[in-house]
């Protein structure tokens, strides 16, 4: 007992007497500072006292795919950032291949009592996947907010970069510069961001079949996927993510062609370093600021008990164009 006290005292940056009026239900501690040591037990793994046991803790779960990809560390910084200054403490919580899932996750999550979860990336954006889980957080009230494009009727509201409106930006761009044969690279054929982009390059121009290709979100899928474009004479790529565009740009020196000099390249995301990638890739950029907040408004209004309707935010992109994109090469 003596040692839990010193460490949530620790912790907190409060005297061990205090943590000990949190945990007996005395009087004379403010609110924050009682929501404080709540939390810090719950991160420490101690068990909250009986009579506590029934509040939800201060502790948001932060779910991502993967760390890899730097757009994910980039939204757990701003997502992160915004629910500290609210008392929240997140929880981040990344899958592994072969590892922890995020069903498990989620059970653990609510081992924990936490007051809501945010989901940046994972398996509500795909149909094909299981979403028990996600339906398990909904029948016990659990404040959720999802970002970017998810499968329809979770009932989850939803922030999201409007996908449509980013491949109009990139398709126009490629066109201005002559490219006539440009292609996809996207995400599985169940992934509804990736569907979502295909129908938006078909609204805006001519995409055959043979001009999409799928992969994983990686360097190697979009090369894999890139070599049998590049195979079928594409030479503008849009890409549904910075690491399948950096996939493409191997793809083609591989095959020993230069970008941008015979090979344009588009990518999604404008995540860290991607100005200083050979060439600087021309990508379009997600307001991730604005809808890092965005995700805990919504989210801070549902654990504050307001009503917040299961639609989905859209934001505008911004296309930033640098030196993987240039004039289409003359035959």
């Amino acid at each position: 007992m003596t040692r839990r006290l010193a460490e949530v005292a620790k912790k907190v940056g409060v005297s061990e007497a205090t943590v000990s009026r949190v945990l007996n239900g005395k009087p004379g501690v403010s609110e924050p500072t009682r929501q404080a040591v709540l939390s810090a037990l719950d991160v420490l793994g101690y068990e909250r006292p009986t009579q506590l046991r029934g509040e939800r803790a201060r502790l948001v779960g932060l779910v991502l795919p993967e760390l890899q990809n730097p757009i994910f560390p980039a939204f757990a910084e701003v997502i992160g950032g915004a629910l500290a200054q609210l008392g929240l403490t997140p929880v981040l919580c990344t899958q592994t291949r072969g590892g922890v899932s995020e069903a498990d996750y989620v059970t653990l999550l609510l081992q924990q009592q936490v007051s809501g979860v945010v989901f940046a990336g994972g398996l509500y954006a795909q149909a094909d996947a299981p979403h028990d889980h996600y339906r398990q957080l909904a029948e016990r009230n659990i404040p959720v907010v999802l970002v970017n494009a998810a499968i329809e009727h979770l009932g989850f509201p939803g922030v999201s970069c409007d996908d449509a409106v980013a491949v109009e930006q990139s398709w126009r761009h490629l066109a201005s510069l002559g490219h006539e044969r440009i292609g996809l690279v996207l995400g599985p054929g169940d992934h509804v961001p990736s569907a979502r982009k295909l129908a938006a390059a078909r609204a805006v121009g001519h995409v055959p079949d043979e001009f999409v290709a799928r992969a994983m979100f990686s360097i190697e899928g979009g090369h894999a996927a890139a070599a049998r474009l590049i195979d079928r004479g594409v030479t503008g790529f849009i890409c549904a993510s910075d690491p399948l565009a950096l996939g493409v740009v191997r793809a083609a020196r591989r095959k020993g062609l230069g970008v941008p000099s015979r090979i344009s390249v588009v990518g999604y995301d404008d995540s860290a370093l991607m100005n200083c990638t050979e060439p600087p890739l021309t990508t379009v950029r997600q307001p991730i600021e604005a809808m890092g907040k965005a995700v805990v408004e919504l989210l801070n209004a549902q654990i504050s008990g307001g009503s917040v309707a299961a639609q989905e935010l859209l934001f505008e992109p911004e296309l930033v164009v640098r030196g993987s994109t240039a004039q289409a090469p003359r035959e």
